[in-house]
C-alpha cells in the first residue's frame, strides 16, 4: 500500500514539474528575461549569422563610447552557436527568443521575421533599453538616450518614424495591448515600421527629446507618452549621398544607420562607394580576437577560402606558362641557340608580324582573302567580328556574375578587390580565350576542306621572314597587347572616383559608367581583331604543318 502511495505521488509530482516547465515555456516564448547586471542596457536582435559582424562592430562602437551598460543581443533559432559563443566572448548577453509571425501576407521577403522587435517591449527587466538595429554604429557616447521616457524614435520618410534606433520604457501591459493589435493594425511597410506608426499615430506632433533639461524641469512637466529623437541619433546614410555631407553638424553626430538596402557596411564593395562606410570599417579593424581567428572582424571559415581563392588562379597560370613552354620547347631551344643576329632578325619579325595587322580597319579585314599554300583563296567570314563582339561583352558580363558569387562578402574591402580582380580576369581568360581556340580550330577545319578540293602540290616559296612569322605565330605578342589593355582599362575604370577624390555616390556611380563605356569600347574593337587573328593563324598553321609533311 505504501509502495502504491509513493508511486503515485511520484507520478502527481512529475505532472506538476512538466505541467510548469511548459507553462514557462510559453512564457519565455513571448517574454524576454535576461541576467541583468543593470537596469539598462543596449539591445540589438539578430535572426542569422549574416549580421554577425555588425552586431560585433555595433558591441565595440558602444564600448569604445566608454559605455558600461549591459548589451543584450536576441537570437532566434537561425543564429549558429558559433555566433552565439563568439558574442559571448565580445560581451554580449545572448539570449534566445522564438519569432514573431509577420501577419502581413503581402511583404518583402526579407521581413520574414521583423515584428519580433516588439519584443522588446517586454523586457521587463530592465527599467530602460536602447535598441540599435545591427547596421547601425555608435560614434559617440549615447548614454544620455536613457534619459528619454516611455517612448522616444527619429522620424524619417516623409514624417514616418524609423524603427532603427528606439528608446523603450518596458511594460507587459503595453506589450500585450501590441499582441492583441497586430492583426488589425496596418502596416505601410508589411513589418514591424509600418506597425509602429500605425501604433503610435501622434508621433509626428511629439515634442523632441532634449538630454541637457535639469531634473527640476523634467519633474515639472507631465511625463510624456513619446518623444522625438533628433537626426543626430539616426544619421542615415541616405542624408549623406543626397548632398555629400551630413545634413547636421558632423562633430556631434551619435549614432550612424546604414540604411541603403543592400550597401551594408560589412559588404566589401559598399566601402568602395559610401565615404562614411570608412568609419564603420575603422572599428572592425579594431575588433578583438575575442575567439581565435576572429580579429580585425574575420570569419575562421573563410580564411582559408580567402587563400585558396587568392591562389589558385596563380596556380592556373604557372600550369599555362609551363604548357605552353613545352609546346614551344622546340622552337625556344633553337632560338637561345641561334646567333645574336638571328635572336635579332627573330625579334624583328615577331614584332612586325604582331604590330602589323593583316588588314588595315575593321572594314577591310572582314572582306580580306587569306592566300593558302596550294594557292586557294578563302575570306575571313563576314559575320565573325560581329558574333566575337557579342561573346566578348557576354563573357565579360558573366565573370563579373561569378567572380562576386565567389568571392565571400565579408572580406577587408583591399582583399575583397584583389580577389575581384583576379577572378574577373581570369574566368574571362578560361571564356573567350576558349572561344579564340575554337575560332583558330574552325580556321583549320575551314583550310583542310579547302585543300582537299585542290590537287595542288604544296608550294614553298616562302621567304625567311615568312617562316619566321610561322614559327612565332605561337607567341602572337597582339593577344598580349589587348590582353594587358582590357585589364589595365578595367583597373582604371573603378579606379576613376579615388583618382579624382569623389566621394558623391551618383558621381562615383558616373564616372565609373563612364570608364564602363570606354573598357566596352576597346574591347569590342580587340574582341573583333583577335577573332579574325585567330580565324587567320588557324588556317596559317594547316599551311605550316601541310608544308611540313
Amino acid at each position: 500500500m505504501k509502495i502504491k502511495c509513493c508511486i503515485w505521488l511520484c507520478l502527481i509530482i512529475i505532472c506538476i514539474v512538466c505541467v510548469e516547465s511548459s507553462s514557462s515555456s510559453e512564457r519565455r516564448s513571448v517574454s524576454v528575461s535576461v541576467s541583468s547586471n543593470t537596469d539598462e542596457a543596449y539591445v540589438t536582435l539578430l535572426y542569422g549569422d549574416e549580421f554577425l559582424l555588425g552586431v560585433r562592430v555595433l558591441g565595440k562602437s558602444i564600448r569604445n563610447t566608454g559605455s558600461n551598460k549591459d548589451m543584450v543581443v536576441l537570437v532566434s533559432d537561425g543564429v549558429s552557436d558559433f555566433a552565439k559563443n563568439l558574442l559571448q566572448a565580445d560581451g554580449w548577453i545572448v539570449e534566445k527568443i522564438s519569432l514573431l509571425a509577420n501577419p502581413n501576407r503581402v511583404r518583402p521577403t526579407r521581413f520574414w521575421g521583423v515584428y519580433t522587435k516588439l519584443k522588446i517591449f517586454n523586457m521587463t527587466n530592465y527599467k530602460k533599453v536602447v535598441y540599435l538595429d545591427a547596421d547601425t554604429i555608435v560614434v559617440k557616447n549615447i548614454d544620455d538616450l536613457f534619459k528619454c521616457r516611455k517612448f522616444c524614435a527619429n522620424l524619417k520618410h516623409s514624417e514616418r518614424l524609423n524603427s532603427g534606433v528606439m528608446v523603450v520604457e518596458p511594460s507587459e501591459t503595453v506589450f500585450n495591448d501590441m499582441m492583441s493589435k497586430v492583426n488589425t493594425l496596418n502596416s505601410y511597410t508589411g513589418g514591424d515600421q509600418g506597425f509602429l506608426n500605425s501604433y503610435y499615430p501622434e508621433f509626428p506632433n511629439a515634442h523632441v527629446f532634449d538630454p541637457n533639461l535639469t531634473p527640476e524641469v523634467l519633474n515639472s512637466r507631465p511625463v510624456p507618452e513619446m518623444e522625438r529623437l533628433s537626426t543626430l541619433y539616426n544619421a542615415d546614410v541616405g542624408l549623406y549621398m543626397l548632398a555629400n555631407k551630413w545634413m547636421v553638424d558632423e562633430k556631434e553626430l551619435r549614432v550612424i544607420h546604414y540604411t541603403l538596402g543592400p550597401l551594408k557596411p560589412w559588404d566589401w564593395w559598399t566601402s568602395w562607394l559610401l565615404k562614411p562606410v570608412d568609419v564603420w570599417q575603422d572599428v572592425r579593424e579594431k575588433l578583438e580576437e575575442s575567439l581565435p581567428g576572429t580579429g580585425g572582424g574575420q570569419n575562421p571559415k573563410d580564411n582559408f577560402l580567402v587563400k585558396f581563392l587568392f591562389l589558385l588562379p596563380f596556380f592556373a597560370l604557372f600550369f599555362c606558362c609551363y604548357h605552353s613552354f613545352f609546346k614551344n620547347q622546340g622552337y625556344c631551344s633553337s632560338f637561345s641557340r641561334s646567333s645574336l643576329w638571328d635572336n635579332i632578325r627573330h625579334l624583328y619579325y615577331r614584332i612586325r608580324s604582331s604590330g602589323s595587322l593583316p588588314y588595315t580597319t575593321i572594314s577591310t579585314s572582314i572582306n580580306s582573302n587569306h592566300q593558302l599554300l596550294n594557292g586557294a583563296q578563302h575570306k575571313v567570314p563576314a559575320y565573325l567580328g560581329g558574333i566575337s563582339v557579342g561573346v566578348c561583352l557576354t563573357v565579360a558580363v558573366v565573370s563579373i556574375g561569378l567572380a562576386l558569387l565567389i568571392v565571400p562578402r565579408q572580406v577587408m574591402p583591399w582583399t575583397g578587390l584583389l580577389l575581384m580582380y583576379e577572378w574577373t580576369f581570369t574566368i574571362f581568360l578560361i571564356l573567350f580565350g576558349g572561344y579564340l581556340h575554337l575560332i583558330y580550330q574552325w580556321g583549320k577545319i575551314v583550310a583542310s576542306q579547302a585543300a582537299s578540293s585542290m590537287s595542288l602540290p604544296g608550294s614553298s616559296d616562302y621567304d625567311s621572314g615568312k617562316r619566321h612569322q610561322r614559327q612565332l605565330s605561337s607567341c602572337d605578342v597582339a593577344k598580349w597587347y589587348y590582353g594587358l589593355g582590357m585589364a589595365l582599362l578595367a583597373i582604371v575604370a573603378p579606379s576613376l572616383p579615388c583618382l579624382f577624390g569623389v566621394t558623391a555616390l551618383f558621381l562615383r556611380l558616373g564616372l565609373m559608367v563612364a570608364g564602363g563605356i570606354i573598357l566596352a569600347s576597346f574591347m569590342t574593337y580587340a574582341s573583333e581583331h583577335l577573332a579574325i587573328r585567330s580565324f587567320l593563324r588557324g588556317l596559317e598553321e594547316w599551311d605550316i604543318t601541310r608544308s611540313r609533311s
